[in-house]
């Protein structure tokens, strides 16, 4: 059964072409919709539930003129049915959370290449919303990403964290060389988030209480390079926005001693090996530098 008691407001402000595409199973034409042809490098979320669907890294030309993706940027928030109408059998794409209508998938997406699926989501531009990167996705060190990344998927607006490395030399490298400090890499997370539910200027509040900014080098027991403290930039605007909040928690002496957090140009960002993702998860008596309280307490 559609939640449309829970969206009822977001589906009220959906136009007629994105009702009935959303809502009635419609499709949009081809080569005539908003993303078919979007290049630009950021996400795609569900435009009535604002939930994380896809990512520009996985969209591809396929040359049907509709949006069109390897894989789901959350598997899980997809949901698949068998679709019979129009006298074809088809596999339908809802999203999970408003179960909407977004599109079908088929099976003759590209196959070359380590992360080809051959898999294709044909998707309507109508359901979709695409937030460019650098209005939604943050990159932070805070030290041992477990704490880190546990930390922001607490806050509401956030859609999506993983851990990796960040700010280092070479290409993806492991856990075993970061740890060595061969690399130079940084623990880090890079967050995606929804601007419309909550700001870039909040997250940084958040990154600056959740840790301690003064400690150059360590986090709690944690001690190397790779527990430093960065925020990774991705405009102009984030870097400002980071260095101001600094000036003003130096002005008004938050921390007995200096802030020694990083203010850098976003490079690279490395995911980690999959057992760190999500792994205090996966182990709730994990080791945690972080007070995950502080996520759920208003910002002064």
């Amino acid at each position: 059964m559609k939640d449309t008691i829970k969206f009822s407001d977001a589906i009220k402000r959906l136009t007629a072409a994105e009702y009935d595409i959303t809502q009635n199973c419609g499709t949009e034409p081809p080569f005539k919709n908003k993303y078919w042809d979007n290049h630009e490098p950021g996400i795609y979320v569900d435009i009535v539930s604002g939930e994380l669907l896809f990512a520009s890294d996985d969209k591809f030309d396929s040359g049907t003129g509709w949006p069109s993706f390897t894989r789901p940027a959350v598997s899980e928030a997809i949901v698949e049915n068998t679709d019979s109408a129009h006298g074809m059998v088809r596999t339908e794409v809802r999203s999970r959370e408003s179960n909407s209508h977004l599109g079908h998938v088929f099976d003759d997406g590209p196959r070359e290449g380590p992360a080809q699926t051959g898999m294709r989501y044909c998707i309507n531009s109508a359901s979709l919303r695409f937030i460019p990167q650098a209005e939604c996705t943050v990159i932070f060190a805070a030290g041992c990403f477990w704490g880190t990344e546990a930390y922001f998927r607490l806050l509401s607006g956030v859609l999506d964290v993983k851990v990796g490395y960040s700010g280092g030399r070479g290409i993806a490298p492991t856990y075993e060389q970061v740890c060595a400090g061969k690399t130079g890499h940084a623990e880090a997370v890079k967050i995606l988030f929804d601007p419309q539910k909550i700001a870039y200027s909040d997250l940084l509040r958040h990154f600056f209480r959740m840790h301690d900014p003064t400690q150059e080098d360590r986090q709690g027991n944690d001690v190397g390079t790779q527990y430093r403290s960065a925020v990774f930039y991705m405009d102009d605007r984030q870097k400002k926005e980071a260095q101001e909040l600094i000036g003003e928690l130096s002005k008004t002496r938050v921390y007995e001693a200096p802030i020694v957090t990083e203010i850098v140009k976003f490079d690279a960002f490395y995911p980690a090996e999959e057992y760190h993702q999500k792994y205090l998860e996966k182990h709730p008596g994990g080791y945690c530098h972080v007070n995950l309280s502080l996520a759920k307490r208003p910002l002064a």
